[in-house]
């Protein structure tokens, strides 16, 4: 379970995204004490953390600085600060993104997805091969295999079969998908992944790879 700590001295709102983000499973801590946040992460050890910049005592800026120094955790910025300079001090300073309040739930869980999806699944993936049946997976050189022959997939298909085969067996749910194809600010909406889907389905069919990725419906995809 990824745990996500959001240090954000607004009550109503930090209430609201903790409600949220645990409805989606997530582990949460919410900072109740702002006079030494860097000491709070070293004893949470979070997975992610929703920072605001106007912050009793010191400012989000500053702990992100101190935070930088022990890890790259993604960090998110949340604010009220609507100028360009605010924006690039909390990217210079090491952020990873900047949501300006008030902002969707939508968004912020949808680049919260995207964020740990990039800075975890991927990284973990340090063998160069995932397989499943017939199907193998060549990580590194992004290659499909089958007792057909090779299978040339796109950056997106490779991402929605890499991501199953490494939950394999398991529900994938559809927001998971879509959180990890959204890139370079462009989202990824729910008809984009069953073209993706249904496209990666027809290669696999022809090369006689037929019934491997599932639909359950209201739920999402299952490699089986």
């Amino acid at each position: 379970m990824f745990t996500i700590l959001i240090v954000e001295d607004e009550i109503k709102i930090s209430s609201i995204i903790a409600t949220e983000l645990r409805n989606w499973g997530y582990g949460v801590h919410v900072a109740e004490d702002f006079s030494n946040v860097e000491e709070l992460y070293l004893m949470v050890q979070p997975h992610l953390i929703l920072l605001d910049i106007n912050l009793p005592y010191m400012n989000g800026f500053y702990w992100c600085e101190r935070i930088r120094r022990h890890s790259n955790i993604p960090i998110v910025f949340l604010s009220s600060r609507t100028e360009t300079m605010d924006m690039m001090m909390a990217l210079n300073m090491g952020g990873d993104d900047f949501i300006q309040k008030p902002f969707s739930m939508e968004m912020l869980l949808t680049k919260i997805h995207a964020l740990l999806r990039r800075s975890y699944t991927y990284q973990q993936i340090d063998m160069d091969i995932l397989s499943h049946r017939d199907l193998t997976l060549h990580v590194k050189r992004a290659v499909l295999s089958s007792p057909d022959g090779e299978i040339e997939l796109t950056k997106n298909e490779f991402r929605i079969l890499c991501i199953l085969l490494e939950r394999k067996n398991e529900i994938v749910q559809r927001d998971e998908l879509m959180a990890a194809l959204w890139e370079d600010e462009n989202f990824i909406d729910d008809n984009t992944l069953t073209v993706n889907i249904n496209r990666l389905r027809r290669k696999l069919s022809e090369h006689r790879l037929d019934g491997y990725i599932q639909t359950k419906k209201g739920q999402g995809y299952i490699l089986s």
